[in-house]
């Protein structure tokens, strides 16, 4: 008699709904008193800010639009684009000859991340500007030969041009760095599976490599981006300055009204920097797809439909 009990006290035993556990969360009151003492400060700064005059309000939104200022946003806007696409295909090459089993090309690139990562971009761009009394023509065509054509460097009015050269040498020396280390992230099992299946070496960086190292390059790649268009307040070294900050030092100087005019470009920059923070957000979850362990909406909406169809039909086999 004591077999069918046993059964009977496991069926009922497996029966019994487990009691929920009543959890109390801890009291944090620590945590509610910094945020309380942030927000005092906060409210503070800004109505102090709201009624110092010195802000001049009425002056800012004055030119918050200026067409002046628009136009350095468009000048600012140029130059990072320009400049960081011309970095980025440098910098791929510089990573290429890092990793290249040349020691020729191999020193060159060590030579160039030396010299532009180890002097300050400011420094380089004065260099830039003064290019033109350095090197006061340039000559094209075969050396102490034919010559095809020669430019007359002090006659032309250059400085966007050497500003764009000046930001994106110095930005390609990280970025060669950033893809160098993208590119080492990809295992090495990955490019010897690739040559397996009969891939070339161009299609094995294009479909193996570079898809897995895009997950490491583009968070860095992004920030670079943002980095960079603030850079480009610098420019005024080469001398350029027709970009955002330049532009409103100009009227500043005008007007004699520097802070309001200040706090028109850093609008400005900070709306630019929002909208390149939300498209590098897009891009990271873009390319993190299959590398991270978080469940997305789509996946757990399947596993909550899932689990609807299969609990039935558990309940059913357990009577």
């Amino acid at each position: 008699m004591s077999t069918p009990s046993d059964g009977r006290v496991g069926v009922d035993s497996a029966k019994v709904e487990p009691t929920p556990i009543k959890a109390v969360p801890l009291k944090h009151p620590g945590q509610w008193i910094a945020a309380a003492i942030v927000l005092v400060l906060v409210a503070l700064f800004v109505y102090g800010a709201a009624t110092n005059k010195a802000y001049a309000w009425d002056t800012y939104a004055k030119y918050l639009f200026d067409t002046r200022i628009m136009s350095g946003v468009g000048y600012t806007l140029a130059l990072t684009v320009l400049s960081m696409v011309i970095a980025i295909v440098l910098g791929v090459v510089l990573a290429i000859m890092r990793l290249s089993p040349n020691p020729v090309l191999r020193a060159t690139s060590w030579v160039y991340l030396w010299i532009f990562r180890g002097t300050p971009v400011y420094v380089q761009l004065v260099f830039w500007g003064l290019f033109p009394s350095i090197y006061k023509r340039i000559d094209l065509g075969i050396p102490f030969t034919v010559q095809f054509a020669h430019f007359d460097i002090q006659s032309l009015n250059a400085a966007f041009l050497f500003a764009v050269i000046g930001l994106a040498l110095n930005e390609a020396a990280y970025m060669a760095e950033i893809v160098r280390a993208g590119v080492s992230s990809v295992g090495e099992g990955q490019t010897e599976a690739s040559v397996a299946l009969g891939m070339t070496w161009s299609q094995t960086m294009r479909r193996t490599v570079l898809p897995q190292a895009m997950r490491v390059i583009i968070p860095p790649t992004g920030n670079e981006v943002i980095s960079m268009l603030k850079t480009t307040s610098l420019v005024a070294a080469v001398p350029f300055s027709l970009e955002l900050y330049g532009r409103a030092r100009d009227i500043s100087g005008v007007i004699f009204q520097p802070i309001p005019l200040l706090m028109v470009a850093s609008t400005w920059y900070l709306a630019v920097t929002s909208i390149l923070m939300v498209g590098q957000y897009y891009l990271e979850r873009y390319y993190a797809r299959g590398a991270t362990r978080a469940l997305t909406g789509k996946q757990l909406k399947a596993l909550a439909a899932e689990a609807e169809v299969t609990d039935p039909q558990h309940g059913g086999g357990g009577v």
